[in-house]
């Protein structure tokens, strides 16, 4: 085995920092949050801006709290389970396929890695070792796409998504008790949400190593246009009724 400059016999290299493995928990926790935030806030804002007394907002911010985490959780489960049972039927048609001619097989996977850039006899052989060794997981990666790190987890998003919506939820709620329910209640909960926003969307940017004020922008934007139509509809519902 040829050693890389400077690598000494025997010595480990290092494990590489890469972030593609969060990607499955941080989706669905991202997502969870922000919609906590934007939705229990605009719920909020829009009774309050349509006239309803405190007692109305907070029943109706707590209802919108659970229905929503419970629908995130659902939704996750159902969408994330989908995905795993395609992923189920063409690993059981490609252990079919294996099984009934798997010379064809092998010439499958063999051009694929001559389209990758091997010699056709070296891809052959690739094929051919990498298939003797588990043909089955070597088709799922190589042909199919399949990874550990994409890998459907119907439960962890469902998980992640509900308990990161109440999290993101608490948020517009905790800023409602803290306005004591004054003219400034709405203008109290949407700044206080677009600055949970503003650091959620930091914290994304942070654990998935992207863009930090691209990040930031993107939730505060969206989530601020949200608030911002649905206290136009309250205002308009509560002028409607008086």
């Amino acid at each position: 085995m040829k050693l890389e400059s400077g690598q000494q016999p025997g010595m480990t290299i290092p494990k590489e920092r890469h972030y593609s493995d969060r990607v499955g928990w941080l989706r669905a926790a991202v997502l969870g949050a922000n919609d906590g935030i934007v939705s229990t806030a605009s719920l909020v804002i829009g009774m309050a801006t349509a006239g309803a007394g405190l007692s109305g907002v907070l029943t109706a911010g707590a209802a919108g709290a659970v229905a929503g985490a419970m629908s995130m959780a659902a939704g996750e489960y159902v969408s994330v389970s989908s995905q795993k049972d395609t992923e189920r039927a063409d690993l059981a048609r490609e252990r079919r396929e294996l099984k009934a001619n798997y010379a064809h097989e092998v010439r499958e996977l063999a051009e694929i890695y001559e389209a990758r850039g091997l010699a056709p006899a070296l891809a052959h052989e690739v094929a051919e070792k990498l298939m003797h060794h588990d043909a089955l997981a070597a088709h799922a990666r190589d042909e199919l796409g399949f990874s550990t790190v994409n890998q459907a987890r119907p439960l962890q998003a469902a998980m992640a998504s509900a308990l990161m919506f109440l999290s993101g939820a608490a948020l517009p709620m905790i800023c409602l008790l803290l306005a004591q329910f004054t003219m400034a209640t709405s203008v109290t909960v949407a700044l206080g949400s677009l600055l949970a926003l503003a650091l959620l969307g930091a914290l994304s940017a942070r654990i998935g190593g992207s863009r930090l004020w691209v990040a930031i922008v993107r939730v505060t934007f969206w989530g601020a246009l949200a608030m911002g139509v649905t206290a136009l509809v309250g205002w308009a519902f509560g002028v409607a009724s008086s």
